[in-house]
């Protein structure tokens, strides 16, 4: 009619409009790559404060925060050797604001320790590999030793008499241990904390004998002549510490590292994975990044997510046969 204000839309252009407002209602509420983040990012610790586990992903907020132009939280969650944590996470809305930063046992681990866990480890999205730092054996000064055969020696001598402390059952401070017991032919008593520094404490004071413990921590009483260092579980002895003999050198073979990963709750969308994965690399190529972790003796890595989850795979099943090997129930 001549005059009236009505548009009639046309057949196909009213399909199209009723195609897109479908596709925007099915789409998840989780935003784009590009827009992220538009506030706070929580990277959940699922150890104390103190460690490693605690310090490297600290040395990246720093820098992430810097990056985004928003605050990046660390929060500790420890329990249940990394458990409580992790199932926070897993519980957590998958849109990048709620992340977890840790070492092998929620990832790796615990599926082969525990009957039953709160979450599903292979359900978390991987993100990347931050850091390799070297294990290695160490002593409390009291401890008759000066090396790793010397250690060997005092615990064939008195089977059951020295102890050792570990930062939880199923860390790799205490698989670390248990593989030098069967390497060895030794038998010494698993006393277990929660967490590296309050087992770095049981040391220090005396309440057990030795440890595997991370360098990252450790390396700085050792120097400062609290603690005795009598090997590195690497596969060569390391150029920062070329008088420091391996414990291969003593036990041929013998190896291990800890390393600590970034991952996202299940459903986290691949592209905003992809993108947290490229930013946390970009912040392991910073100079003073490196230079932080350096002094903690931490070797950056970063890696995609595809190769993430590669590794972890891998180290599923290294552990999985250590801890059939040695016969570890949980207590």
């Amino acid at each position: 009619m001549i005059g009236s204000s009505k548009t009639v839309t046309p057949r196909p252009a009213r399909a199209l409009v009723a195609l897109v407002a479908a596709v925007l209602l099915a789409a998840p509420s989780s935003p784009r790559a590009g827009e992220y983040p538009t506030r706070a990012v929580k990277i959940v610790v699922p150890f104390p404060a103190g460690g490693s586990a605690d310090v490297l992903p600290r040395i990246l907020a720093d820098w992430l925060s810097r990056k985004w132009g928003q605050p990046v939280l660390i929060e500790n969650r420890p329990g249940a050797a990394g458990n409580l944590g992790a199932e926070a996470v897993a519980l957590a809305a998958p849109d990048g604001y709620t992340l977890m930063a840790t070492p092998p046992a929620p990832l790796a681990i615990n599926r082969n320790l525990y009957p039953k866990l709160p979450f599903d480890p292979d359900a978390f999205v991987p993100v990347t590999i931050v850091a390799r730092v070297p294990n290695a054996l160490i002593a409390n000064p009291k401890v008759g030793a000066g090396s790793v055969a010397e250690l060997i020696a005092v615990a064939r001598a008195d089977p059951d008499k020295l102890t050792y402390a570990s930062q939880g059952i199923g860390t790799t401070s205490h698989l670390t241990a248990e593989m030098f017991k069967a390497a060895a032919g030794v038998k010494l008593v698993h006393v277990p904390y929660r967490g590296s520094a309050p087992a770095l404490n049981g040391l220090l004071t005396g309440e057990v004998d030795v440890m595997f413990d991370n360098l990252g921590v450790s390396l700085g009483l050792v120097t400062g002549g609290s603690l005795k260092l009598l090997g590195v579980a690497t596969a060569k002895r390391l150029a920062s510490l070329p008088d420091v003999p391996t414990v291969a050198e003593t036990l041929p073979g013998f190896g291990s590292i800890t390393w600590f990963a970034v991952v996202a709750p299940p459903k986290t969308p691949a592209a905003l994975a992809e993108r947290l994965s490229a930013d946390f690399v970009a912040a392991l190529r910073q100079p003073e990044v490196v230079a932080r972790m350096a002094a903690l003796s931490a070797e950056p890595v970063g890696t995609t997510p595809q190769a993430t989850a590669a590794f972890i795979g891998a180290e599923v099943d290294l552990w999985n046969r250590v801890i059939k090997s040695a016969g570890i129930r949980l207590e």
